[in-house]
């Protein structure tokens, strides 16, 4: 990210405001802060005692597994469509072989 690019936007995130810089779109980094902000609450509303952090860390974690699904849903996905993809062109061949 180039500084020149850069601006400063501040999101609010547990009740604390935070000035980010970034060269991101505006809303797209106040939408962050937000999904952010509702996880932690979240994790807040399942956890007993009220350690900032420890509740950050289960916020954390909770959206790093959301992460690792989501990219191992895509792979499955790209798994698919390459098998998919695979047997049609397959299929495509024995047509122009029949038609020959």
């Amino acid at each position: 990210m180039a500084d020149e690019d850069a601006r400063v936007v501040t999101v609010e995130i547990m009740g604390q405001r935070y000035p980010i810089k970034s060269s991101l779109d505006i809303e797209y980094i106040t939408e962050l802060a937000s999904y952010v902000d509702q996880k932690i609450q979240s994790a807040s509303d399942h956890s007993t005692g009220g350690d900032t952090v420890r509740i950050a860390v289960l916020a954390a974690l909770n959206i790093a597994d959301e992460y690792f699904r989501s990219r191992k849903n895509e792979n499955t996905l790209g798994d698919s469509l390459h098998q998919r993809t695979t047997e049609i062109e397959a299929m495509i061949d024995r047509v122009l072989d029949a038609s020959n």
